[in-house]
């Protein structure tokens, strides 16, 4: 293997890096945490977003600072998960949507939601939810999800994916193998799923064997399937769902993503440092790391220390940042020039949101009423 400088070896991990940070504007340590680190993406939360200006010039400074194209993220499903409903307007819920049964408001709300983020300077969406509406989870999904029914989900998954792609906005299926049976908060706890193999196929991985080939990224939960891996590794570091299953077994080529590394959900088994390193060991693109800015550069540090002093695993973060790296050219998502976020595109928007809320409400009660 041809040796590498650090200096190759640090643009590969960072592009192996989705961070989030505090605060609503570049900072000087802030600017120099992105300089330094060249992460191949950033996400912002309600905490980092005031105005809608305001929101657009961070994503931009960002942008700049980073000299490979970068991922811009948000998670915007309607509903309880909305970074923009006070910016902009609240977006209607999944379920809500879903009740309507219309495919074409399935894809109408992956545009609205698309244009909301692109308008905002957003290249990329962590949605949809693909998890399956069932008991155990509706106190900590609520709302989220589509369906108890695989191939509804599907149906709405694929509508929402394609309104995405319609208003330029990369889409990310979540959470892979599927949090329906989970009763836990992964933000907190690990929940373990006891289900069987072939109830998990069938049911929960329908998804995204149907969907992947039109997901650009999929999303890897931190939860435990003991009847799948015989123990409790969470998914989101399982070299046999990440690896054998999602890439080998439903023949998976996108971009694999852990879900948030902050999370109690994977802490509870592994520190930081050694959950970006397995993440990748195990079949991950990249790891996600949404807050704090001693998880981040510890996260960070840790893969390439480990990828210094280690040829194989120099050789995955290698290959990993490649495929990175070549999705990035060629995704025309990242090759548009976002414009500043004028009073007039505000108020296009908030229109057609109130509008899409007011056809949502309409097709749910003539549904009802049937």
């Amino acid at each position: 293997m041809a040796k590498h400088s650090k200096q190759d070896l640090r643009t590969q991990v960072g592009q192996l890096l989705i961070m989030g940070f505090d605060g609503t504007e570049m900072s000087p340590k802030l600017r120099t945490m992105i300089s330094t680190l060249q992460p191949g993406g950033v996400i912002l939360f309600r905490r980092n977003i005031e105005t809608a200006q305001q929101t657009f010039d961070l994503v931009q400074e960002c942008r700049k600072l980073i000299q490979v194209p970068v991922f811009t993220c948000v998670d915007m499903e309607g509903g309880t998960v909305d970074r923009l409903r006070d910016l902009i307007a609240p977006a209607p819920s999944v379920a809500d949507v879903v009740a309507t049964g219309k495919k074409k408001l399935f894809r109408k709300h992956g545009r609205i939601l698309g244009e909301e983020s692109r308008a905002l300077g957003f290249n990329t969406d962590f949605a949809p939810v693909l998890d399956l509406r069932f008991p155990p989870s509706l106190k900590v999904l609520t709302s989220r999800t589509a369906s108890d029914n695989p191939r509804q989900t599907v149906r709405y998954g694929r509508e929402l994916l394609r309104g995405l792609k319609d208003a330029g906005v990369l889409g990310c299926g979540k959470h892979f193998p599927g949090l329906g049976e989970a009763n836990l908060d992964t933000h907190h706890e690990l929940p373990s799923i006891a289900k069987a193999w072939k109830k998990l196929w069938k049911e929960d991985l329908a998804p995204y064997r149907e969907l992947r080939k039109e997901m650009p990224f999929v999303m890897v939960a931190h939860a435990a399937y003991p009847e799948v891996t015989k123990d409790n590794t969470p998914a989101s570091i399982s070299k046999k769902w990440i690896g054998g299953i999602l890439r080998e077994r439903i023949g998976y080529k996108g971009l694999a993503i852990s879900d948030d590394l902050e999370m109690g959900g994977v802490l509870k088994t592994a520190p930081v440092e050694e959950a970006a390193r397995t993440t990748l060991e195990a079949g991950a693109d990249i790891f996600l790391v949404c807050h704090n800015e001693e998880f981040v550069w510890r996260s960070y540090e840790a893969v390439l220390s480990t990828a210094e002093n280690d040829k194989k695993f120099a050789k995955r973060v290698a290959e990993c940042a490649g495929r990175v790296v070549a999705m990035k050219k060629k995704a025309k998502e990242l090759r548009w020039k976002p414009k500043p976020p004028t009073q007039k595109v505000v108020d296009k928007l908030r229109r057609a949101l109130w509008e899409f809320t007011e056809e949502i409400r309409l097709d749910a009660d003539a549904v009802k009423n049937q």
